[in-house]
């Protein structure tokens, strides 16, 4: 395979060139897919993305070509990149004049006129009939798709640059979601405030599950927050935790702090007449940044995806 697109989500298919026809990278093409007909740009496919694709058991379905945009083709494009926009207002009037639950994030036209698709978030199911029969009165001889999708999806579909600087993992190749829960941020040390273990589409962020496993084994050996230690040059008490330097910070009786590699430690039942100050960092529940309401809504997971896009 030689050539390939980007389509939803930015996942790559490979297409399907008809013999006697000619493209080139960079070029807008027609293609048939599920949905309809689409025009998307052609991408040269690298050989080792080439070779696992002729080696994988499971082969990615070409797209098949339909022909390569030509200058009319292209203003018919811009013509439907500005129907898309009145669509979308023209259904949004609709849904706040029947006052629908309703978020709508996206609307999109095939190339060929033959369908259009209206994604929405939503809380709880929304009854839509009365909604779809004024949208059928509007959008004459066109089918008409309603798509419920999560708040997860909606950011995949936006696309965008998250808080470390990068592209978002869901819409450049993160392809399923995971579970998570508020527990994998504490476990990682992390301070328990919103905007730092969120995302864009106001859930934990997929990465907290990326590097779990390394800090649960890094973890093993580590004496708790708190602990009383003896260490080479005394007693002390553990006041903070490095993992990924495998060293427990303890304050010692005279006051000051040393970075002791945890396997010169050693858990001792004695009363160090020493106090600590914890960082936010280990804190399992920061109370300035955090209520117990803002956790369980970056936890809700019902509805964040619905793999309906």
């Amino acid at each position: 395979m030689k050539y390939a697109v980007k389509y939803i989500k930015n996942t790559f298919y490979p297409l399907g060139v008809p013999e006697g026809m000619s493209i080139e990278e960079g070029q807008l093409v027609l293609v048939r897919t599920e949905k309809g007909e689409e025009a998307l740009k052609v991408e040269l496919v690298n050989k080792q993305i080439s070779d696992l694709w002729e080696n994988t058991k499971v082969k990615p379905e070409p797209l098949p070509v339909i022909r390569v945009l030509t200058q009319r083709d292209l203003q018919t494009l811009d013509d439907i990149k500005k129907e898309e926009v009145e669509s979308f207002f023209k259904c949004q009037a609709l849904v706040k004049q029947h006052g629908l639950v309703m978020n709508l994030v996206q609307c999109r036209i095939t190339f060929d006129r033959r369908k259009i698709t209206f994604y929405y978030t939503a809380p709880e199911r929304v009854d839509f009939r009365a909604l779809l029969k004024d949208l059928t009165q509007v959008f004459t001889r066109v089918r008409i798709d309603l798509r419920h999708i999560g708040v997860r999806d909606e950011t995949s579909l936006i696309d965008g640059v998250g808080i470390c600087g990068r592209p978002f993992c869901c819409s450049s190749y993160l392809r399923k979601f995971a579970t998570i829960n508020v527990k994998l941020a504490k476990d990682q040390g992390m301070p328990i405030a919103p905007g730092k273990i969120s995302g864009t589409c106001g859930r934990l962020l997929c990465c907290l599950t990326y590097e779990y496993e390394n800090y649960i084994d890094a973890a093993k050996g580590m004496p708790p927050i708190g602990a009383s230690v003896m260490t080479s040059e005394g007693l002390g008490k553990v006041c903070y935790l490095n993992f990924m330097s495998g060293t427990v910070a303890v304050k010692m009786e005279d006051g000051k702090t040393r970075e002791v590699p945890k396997t010169d430690i050693e858990i001792v039942d004695a009363d160090v007449n020493v106090e600590i100050d914890v960082p936010v960092i280990n804190n399992a529940y920061d109370e300035e940044s955090a209520s117990a309401q803002d956790i369980k809504q970056l936890e809700d997971d019902r509805n964040s995806s619905t793999g309906n896009v």
